[in-house]
């Protein structure tokens, strides 16, 4: 069976397109398979290799507030999302934010060109070819948000686009 490519909608598009697009979606996907992280439950721990080999962990990230970010470069709405992530990353860098971007189920490469592309808008890019990963943070539709306080416990979840102030708004909330 081929890899299905899933986006959500744009955010501030007309209310029953989102609707019957997610509708689409969750009627395609076995939602079993895949856990959503609750805010106040610990975020679930991942092992992925980055585009240049390196292993990649949230566990090696603890004591940071981290922001995941589940990315396709073939997605809009993450390629809208971008340059905002870049921005944010580079305010809140001091502030003890890591931003961690995840290339979920896209050619090899292409995670390397995205991050080039937008000039490094993730402090660490992987590589979920698997899928595995995406499952265990309910990663049905791209993109997703997921934001990590200093302690490993998810502060906000949120499938689909997102405003600059809204992922600020999530971000300032990981960092308290």
């Amino acid at each position: 069976m081929g890899t299905v490519r899933r986006c959500a909608p744009v955010e501030g598009g007309v209310q029953l397109f989102r609707l019957a697009a997610v509708a689409a979606v969750l009627a395609l996907v076995p939602l079993a398979a895949f856990a959503v992280p609750l805010a106040g439950q610990p975020a679930p721990d991942f092992r992925l290799l980055s585009p240049d080999k390196k292993i990649v962990t949230l566990g090696a990230l603890k004591g940071h507030a981290v922001y995941v970010n589940f990315f396709a470069s073939w997605c809009g709405p993450c390629n809208d999302e971008a340059p905002s992530i870049g921005a944010l990353r580079a305010k809140y860098a001091r502030s003890g934010l890591e931003i961690v971007g995840i290339d979920e189920l896209d050619a090899p490469g292409e995670a390397a060109a995205f991050q080039k592309k937008y000039r490094g808008p993730y402090t660490v890019v992987a590589i979920d070819d698997s899928g595995t990963t995406g499952k265990a943070y309910g990663a049905i539709a791209m993109p997703v948000h997921i934001f990590i306080n200093r302690r490993g416990v998810v502060t906000a979840y949120r499938i689909g686009q997102m405003d600059a102030g809204q992922i600020e708004a999530a971000i300032k909330d990981a960092l308290k």
